[in-house]
């Protein structure tokens, strides 16, 4: 009977990593195995667990982007080592694993890679952001029974969409898992994906089972029902094909309305830019699938983000009501605004609450 202490061993796998200690976090995991701990539960409950607190340490502010970056590096090098320890013969169909088009957030998918093959299955794991003619090019030549399509931000939705369509079309059924599919699945639904696993765990689990179909009533496979047949519209299609000349409008009516910004230094313009960009590329992505929460749980993990660091969450408050007075001929686009700028306001009076004064427990988004 295996009797480590995998809470244990999970903190201090996120030492090793934290310290970028590539051969400690190697020599641990595969200590693990050694021991018993099947190679499944190193993946899901030290590697995985491990990112997770990552992207929190991130998030607070305690760690920085190098810090957090150098983590990952060494748990693609785990998750490397792990699956050249065990290698299981395939027992079951083949699986081409991909990450969305425009998706590089590669772990999360590669390590649900792993779990497949752990699983029994042959798979072909094609990396991040594979576009979607390169997959269906692969699909006509490997055959595989099934696409499991990763996806890490909202952001990446409408590739997906596309990608997912493509694949049915040459009669390859995808199973969708990420968060960018939503904590319950609804875009994935709602993109007409054969079915939807929140962990790599379950989508094993789904797939060892056959494939089942979501009801029709969320569009089915294809995309055909009605919810996925109002995918889109035209302001979708009039803010991402206008993007670059709306976020230079809302640029120069950000420095008319916020004198400060006269003072910026070339890296304070570049990084107020790419703010922006994700504003617009949150908003755009909401838009398509016609989902408030989507840009407001955003809006809400921005100010979070900020106030982590120091930067008053009002900024937010400020930029998106940029947004909403320059999208004059988009009332789809600025309700969305008001309805972020509202949730920023929440953060806002959140953010300022003295400290011995309760907080509501925040939603996570």
């Amino acid at each position: 009977m295996v009797t480590t202490d995998l809470e244990a061993a999970t903190g201090r796998y996120l030492d090793l990593i934290g310290r970028a200690d590539e051969y400690g976090a190697v020599d641990l995991v595969l200590g693990l195995i050694d021991e018993g701990v099947p190679a499944e539960d190193v993946l899901l409950r030290i590697i995985a667990a491990g990112q997770r607190r990552v992207g929190e340490l991130w998030a607070s502010n305690e760690w920085s982007v190098a810090r957090e970056h150098a983590a990952t590096a060494v748990s693609e090098r785990a998750v490397a080592a792990v699956t050249g320890r065990v290698r299981p013969a395939a027992t079951r169909g083949r699986v081409a694993v991909a990450c969305a088009d425009g998706e590089y957030h590669a772990l999360p998918t590669r390590i649900m890679a792993e779990v497949l093959r752990l699983r029994g299955w042959h798979v072909d794991f094609l990396g991040a952001s594979v576009p979607g003619p390169h997959l269906i090019t692969h699909l006509h030549q490997t055959g595989p029974d099934v696409v499991a399509l990763g996806c890490t931000l909202p952001t990446r939705l409408p590739r997906a969409h596309a990608t997912i369509a493509a694949c049915q079309a040459v009669g390859i059924p995808v199973l969708a898992g990420g968060a960018g599919f939503g904590a319950d699945g609804r875009f994935a639904r709602l993109l007409g994906a054969d079915a939807w696993a929140p962990t790599a765990d379950a989508a094993a689990d789904r797939l060892a089972a056959g494939l089942p179909s979501f009801p029709a009533a969320h569009g089915g496979p294809g995309g055909s029902g009605g919810a996925a047949a109002d995918l889109g519209g035209e302001e979708y299609a009039y803010l991402t094909r206008h993007r670059a000349n709306l976020l230079a409008r809302v640029m120069d009516a950000l420095r008319e309305a916020y004198a400060p910004m006269g003072g910026y230094s070339a890296r304070q313009l570049e990084h107020t830019a790419e703010d922006l960009g994700h504003i617009a590329d949150f908003l755009i992505a909401a838009m398509y699938v016609h989902d408030a929460p989507l840009f407001t749980d955003f809006v809400t993990w921005t100010c979070r983000v900020l106030v982590a660091r120091k930067v008053p969450a009002e900024s937010v408050v400020l930029g998106l009501g940029v947004f909403r007075d320059v999208l004059t001929d988009c009332p789809g686009a600025q309700a969305l605004l008001i309805e972020g700028i509202a949730a920023a306001h929440t953060c806002c009076s959140r953010s300022t609450q003295p400290a011995n004064q309760p907080r509501r427990r925040a939603q996570s988004p």
